[in-house]
């Protein structure tokens, strides 16, 4: 399967927002939609946005497998979801502290609040209208692909910046404390 190269921070196609997809476009983005996929698999990623692979479009993938993310062993199962024009709704005010990591930005990882219930409405890669809701650090992954559609990086929405960390960091020192806090042990 074909993989795309994942664009890094300070490309500016990262920084602008993807247009609306029409439905009789939906077939000639399917080739596009398998890479991403396939994509989002190698890099070893919970999601992936088409202006991460420099396509200007509003398609996102997602996915967690039963068996687990090595890069997010803490995640719960997300099947694979393929969003065409997604809109995320907050299901109330609550919110939850998510340390969020971004295959366009790597190595680095940083606290931000997410809602902690949402909504999200889009079309399939079929352009059947779906609508699923998500809680906890799914939520948070539905939240960050849309934002990546929006042109927003995980880094706009870090409320303080001593938060920010490398991967190895993460791990040593607050990866156990956060997950303590959130309840997702």
């Amino acid at each position: 399967m074909t993989t795309l190269p994942i664009r890094d921070v300070g490309d500016p196609v990262l920084r602008q927002r993807a247009r609306e997809v029409k439905s009789d476009e939906l077939l000639g983005l399917q080739g596009l939609i398998d890479a991403m996929i396939a994509t989002m698999r190698a890099a070893g990623g919970a999601g992936l946005a088409a202006n991460q692979v420099g396509e200007l479009v509003r398609v996102a993938v997602a996915e967690v497998p039963e068996s687990g993310n090595p890069r997010y062993p803490y995640k719960p199962p997300i099947p694979l979801t393929v969003m065409v024009n997604p809109v995320i709704e907050p299901l109330g005010p609550r919110t939850l502290p998510i340390i969020e990591g971004c295959l366009s930005v790597p190595g680095l990882r940083g606290e931000l609040d997410r809602f902690a219930a949402v909504r999200v409405r889009y079309l399939d890669r079929d352009g059947e209208a779906r609508e699923d809701t998500f809680e906890g650090l799914s939520a948070g992954t539905f939240q960050h692909e849309v934002d990546h559609l929006d042109g927003i990086l995980f880094l706009d929405r870090v409320g303080d910046p001593r938060t920010f960390m490398t991967w190895e960091q993460f791990e040593l020192h607050h990866r156990e404390p956060w997950l303590a806090r959130i309840g997702a042990q």
